[in-house]
């Protein structure tokens, strides 16, 4: 059943999408690029306000790929006691070294490797993410003014990825720049979540969460969370 992540950058936006229904409030802070990260203590300040009705991810931002830098990042943010941490592949040349030093981190915390459409094919990495013991993988775009996720790759083509990521153990979301109209084109793949933030604001990304808009969000999906809810991988059928 796919799930509702909301991206939200303050406590305030937080308390919106937990009340509308989303199955995880994901702290990002939309000015600072693709991953841009909240403050510290504003990730602890939601997690505190949400009180583990929801599980929480946070992004550690539009990092360089340097591996003590990310490492470090991992560890701050998991001190904010977030469930979930996201942190992006933006270098093709880098990835794999990238997942590889992260080893001891996984074993500590959920990791969710973000790759990008626009950017490179991630495919070949899910085997590497799996066995370094990563807990999921999404795939985003970079660059909001390069298209939408579903102008860049054919359903198809997501099809396959959600499909092979999930067979190898992997939670696998889906974002970047989608509409409540690709909902149900979308529905069909059987991602684990579809996370959204330019459709759920008042006007763009950077603008704030509408609560209506939020709601249709809520309305247009399955109703999956409870007060305990974990996202655990499916594994794939087709």
């Amino acid at each position: 059943m796919t799930g509702l992540l909301a991206s939200i950058c303050s406590v305030e936006e937080a308390a919106i999408a937990l009340h509308a229904g989303a199955d995880i409030i994901d702290c990002k802070d939309p000015s600072r690029g693709a991953l841009g990260a909240l403050d510290l203590d504003r990730i602890a300040a939601i997690v505190d306000y949400v009180n583990g009705e929801r599980p929480v991810s946070a992004t550690l931002g539009d990092l360089p790929p340097d591996p003590k830098r990310i490492q470090a990042a991992v560890r701050n943010t998991a001190d904010c006691g977030v469930d979930y941490i996201k942190l992006g592949l933006f270098d093709e040349p880098t990835a794999a070294s990238c997942i590889r030093a992260l080893e001891e981190e996984c074993r500590h915390n959920q990791l969710i490797a973000v790759c990008f459409a626009d950017r490179f094919d991630p495919t070949p990495l899910l085997p590497l993410l799996s066995t370094q013991g990563f807990h999921g993988v999404m795939i985003d775009t970079a660059e909001k003014q390069n298209g939408r996720l579903t102008d860049l790759w054919t359903l198809d083509r997501l099809g396959r990825f959600v499909d092979q990521a999930q067979r190898l153990g992997l939670v696998c979301g889906l974002a970047g720049r989608l509409t409540l109209d690709d909902i149900p084109s979308l529905l069909p793949l059987n991602a684990d979540y579809l996370g959204f933030r330019s459709a759920l604001c008042v006007a763009g990304r950077t603008s704030r969460v509408d609560r209506e808009a939020m709601l249709r969000a809520r309305d247009a999906l399955p109703l999956r969370h409870d007060t305990t809810t974990t996202l655990t991988p499916h594994r794939a059928t087709r």
